[in-house]
């Protein structure tokens, strides 16, 4: 279980970094030509070093359907809902809705002890105790605007037990990594194509640094997502990626200025430790 919560641990914090990376390149980029630039260009250095990091993994064709089939909407349909939260509703309240994936993930894995539950309901709570707070810039925005970070949810919690049934077949989490990478910058691509009539992004300098960013960040979180879930349970797996908002907050009172360390911050703090320990206990 060690290799699993390590890997678990690793995908929150890169997830997390990757919303805060999102917000910079916000600034000049929209949220559909920001996906045409971070996941490509993620694909693209995977398949830079591929020839390093795949050698030695072997072929099991079996498992290539479901890897295909989940890189027809993991990361590209989770990066847009995100991308298009983070531009409506800022960062910390996208992460606080965003970390309700955990719901999502163990209801489609099995039903869980009351101890794995309260732990499970204790984090999440903990961590929208410290997100919920309205950044000072973010202005009006609108009800159906809560949706985008809830649908970003559903997907990012549905994923690992389907991406686990596919590495029961070929547990080889760089593949499943790479195919499902590979799946989604074609259709973040043609999205771009059908809207811009072009598949290159035209954007600031800048925007299309941050975005790339941003693509890294998140193409190692999903690559470690799928290491956790092939080395441990989706009940460990998915609550420990769900403290990311954690690292949200952190980086944005770096980097974006809009979270004191409040009462209200230790408090949160304390319960998703206090979550994350029943989780890891029971």
């Amino acid at each position: 279980m060690t290799g699993a919560i390590v890997y678990a641990f690793a995908s929150a914090i890169f997830l997390g970094a990757g919303v805060v990376l999102a917000q910079l390149g916000l600034r000049t980029v929209e949220p559909l030509s920001g996906a045409a630039i971070s996941v490509p260009s993620f694909t693209l250095l995977f398949l830079l070093l591929s020839p390093l990091i795949l050698h030695g993994e072997p072929v099991v064709w079996r498992g290539l359907p479901i890897f295909m089939a989940i890189g027809l909407f993991f990361p590209a349909s989770l990066t847009l809902l995100t991308f298009a939260s983070n531009r409506s509703l800022g960062p910390l309240i996208t992460s606080t809705l965003g970390n309700l994936a955990p719901l999502f993930a163990v209801t489609a894995a099995v039903v869980l002890e009351p101890q794995q539950l309260a732990g499970l309901v204790v984090a999440v709570a903990g961590a929208a105790v410290i997100t919920v707070t309205r950044p000072r810039d973010l202005g009006h925005w609108r009800s159906w605007a809560l949706l985008l970070p809830l649908a970003s949810a559903l997907v990012r919690g549905i994923v690992p037990p389907i991406a686990k049934l596919g590495l029961a077949i070929w547990p080889s989490p760089l593949w499943a990594c790479l195919i499902g990478y590979i799946m989604s910058s074609l259709v973040v691509l043609t999205v771009q194509r059908i809207r811009k009539g072009s598949f290159t992004v035209q954007a600031p300098r800048e925007g299309r640094f941050w975005f790339a960013l941003t693509g890294i960040s998140n193409g190692l979180s999903a690559l470690s997502l799928f290491a956790a879930v092939r080395n441990g349970p989706i009940t460990l797996v998915a609550p420990l990626a769900a403290i990311y908002p954690l690292v949200t907050v952190a980086l944005s009172a770096m980097l974006l200025k809009h979270v004191e360390i409040t009462a209200r911050i230790v408090a949160g703090t304390l319960l998703t430790v206090i979550g994350v320990a029943l989780v890891l206990i029971a």
